[in-house]
């Protein structure tokens, strides 16, 4: 396994599809829980859920997103992918895609919520089928039971870095990342 960093493509994607709010509002994809902040965060570092009426910073918002992003969501997609051959920008499209979905439990059982470690982009990409993989972003698009048009794009765009496609990437987010 090597030292793998989210990079500044997949930064820039996180922040283009979550915005950045510094006042505490209901998750709109799934019918207002959990409550959400700044980069589009549930909770706060110290483990502690988002509550209504709660504000925090720009800076604060920055810092929260960098060390999430690292500790919650980028060392477990690496310990996912264990030793399997990986570009940066596949990695930087996975921990974008965790951190939207949740990482899910390391073992699943049926009626446990889902996340990355069960998904078919993790499966199929440690099986080096890299086109499978990319494929397996489109099949995260639903929230609260309904496909979501912003999902669609979103996960496009995050196939798209996959692929180290830019120039689908730069259209996707209106040439937000370019």
């Amino acid at each position: 396994m090597t030292d793998r960093k989210v990079g500044p493509k997949a930064r820039a994607l996180m922040h283009h599809f979550e915005s950045c709010k510094l006042k505490a509002y209901p998750d709109p994809g799934t019918g207002g829980k959990p409550w959400t902040i700044g980069w589009g965060m549930t909770y706060y570092l110290d483990g502690r859920a988002v509550q209504p009426g709660d504000r925090i910073t720009q800076e604060q918002a920055d810092t929260m997103f960098a060390q999430l992003v690292e500790r919650d969501f980028a060392a477990p997609v690496s310990a996912a992918i264990g030793d399997a051959p990986t570009a940066p920008a596949q990695f930087g499209a996975m921990v974008a895609l965790a951190y939207n979905i949740g990482i899910g439990p390391r073992v699943w059982v049926p009626g446990m919520q889902k996340g990355f470690r069960q998904s078919d982009v993790l499966k199929q990409h440690r099986a080096g089928k890299y086109d499978a993989s990319a494929l397996a972003f489109g099949s995260w698009t639903k929230a609260a039971g309904k496909v979501m048009s912003g999902l669609v794009r979103r996960r496009a765009a995050e196939a798209a870095l996959y692929r180290e496609d830019m120039a689908e990437v730069a259209r996707l987010t209106f040439n937000d990342v370019t």
